[in-house]
């Protein structure tokens, strides 16, 4: 393989990237009350030596009572967690990597199987966890005002810490992506409506607050998904034409870049033509794009709870499609995961020494 374009720079604002690799985000719930450690901190200094271009955070909750589901996901709020992303940054920046944290509010989900319940019930546009089932409650105007400012607090503390650029979680079936999707958005106001366009306001006025905390310069990702983690064939856009008038408004309400999730980089996303996700994100929006999905192994991530494993898999069809120009930057998961040197390996040519991926590796921090 020829990875020549995997390792050119990559600046927009506040990244200045060593290359086109992006340690895409992945929950590890290792931070025991919301607290970071020293383990997190370690775990993430060894992938900015490892040459990793930008390293994404697991998603990491907001500062409302109820915006995760589980105690040991890290929280981006309170003195002691922010202590805690504060020496991660320094760590990383040590190593010289650059990094940006994944900011996250659930919305509406089922139980841990710990039993661990948040101190309020969950939240969400219209109190539906998955399509016909209620739980949780309808998030009011003061809900969601209260929500929006505090992920443009979570941004500004990200900025004031040091780190590189920040993401915004609005995809797999979470807060955000609850407002976009028609079958958990039934709600009347001008959160909702029939369309993707009307119900983009909430995601819009989230990117314009975060925009408006961190001012101009600094980088802003947003994550999306047409898939959901309870369907993983739906699409929130059908066509071109709604993907354009779902995407284009959160481009101009400030986001710098799209991070397109997949199950695999390589589907199409529409009819006639083998653009995936990322490729027609870019096309519609001339914004940047990240792809992500699969990328160096043979099977997809939520396959991996279910015990099957993934063996390393080709780049070849990754870099015919990053030549062409689809999109500009490439999430690397599970391959990350397993093994901090994977980018130093594939730029090496060092394949025969590339790990494959099981579910035990999810159970520690390597």
């Amino acid at each position: 393989m020829n990875t020549d374009s995997l390792f050119q720079p990559f600046k927009l604002k506040t990244l200045n990237m060593k290359n086109r690799l992006v340690m895409a985000p992945m929950t590890r719930a290792f931070s025991p009350n919301g607290i970071p450690t020293a383990d997190v901190a370690t775990y993430y200094e060894k992938r900015a030596a490892g040459d990793v271009g930008l390293i994404l955070s697991e998603g990491t909750v907001i500062d409302r009572p109820a915006s995760g589901n589980d105690a040991n996901v890290p929280h981006f709020y309170g003195e002691k967690a922010l202590a805690g992303w504060a020496g991660v940054i320094d760590s990383v920046h040590g190593a010289g990597g650059q990094m940006g944290p994944q900011i996250w509010h659930m919305g509406i989900m089922q139980d841990h199987h710990s039993g661990w319940l948040p101190p309020t019930p969950f939240e969400g546009p219209s109190g539906f966890v998955t399509p016909g089932v209620a739980k949780g409650q309808a998030m009011t105007e003061s809900d969601i005002a209260d929500t929006i400012a505090a992920y443009g607090r979570a941004a500004a503390d990200a900025k004031r810490l040091g780190f590189d650029c920040v993401e915004i979680h609005g995809a797999h079936g979470y807060l955000i992506d609850q407002f976009f999707w028609a079958e958990l958005n039934h709600r009347t106001d001008q959160y909702g409506g029939k369309t993707i366009a009307e119900r983009n306001r909430f995601g819009v006025e989230v990117i314009k607050e975060v925009r408006r905390q961190v001012g101009e310069d600094f980088a802003v990702i947003i994550r999306l998904s047409q898939f959901k983690q309870t369907d993983y064939n739906f699409k929130l856009a059908t066509n071109p034409i709604e993907m354009e008038a779902w995407l284009n408004p959160l481009v101009d309400a400030g986001a710098d870049i799209l991070h397109c999730s997949q199950r695999r980089f390589w589907d199409a996303e529409f009819e006639g033509s083998d653009l995936n996700f990322a490729g027609w994100a870019k096309k519609l929006t001339g914004a940047a794009t990240i792809t992500v999905g699969s990328v160096g192994l043979t099977g997809e991530f939520m396959a991996a709870f279910k015990g099957e494993a993934s063996q390393p898999a080709s780049l070849d069809e990754l870099l015919r499609r990053l030549d062409r120009g689809d999109f500009d930057l490439v999430g690397v998961g599970r391959p990350l995961l397993a093994d901090p040197n994977w980018v130093q390996k594939i730029q090496e040519g060092r394949t025969d020494e590339l790990k494959g991926f099981t579910k035990e590796a999810l159970m520690t921090l390597v």
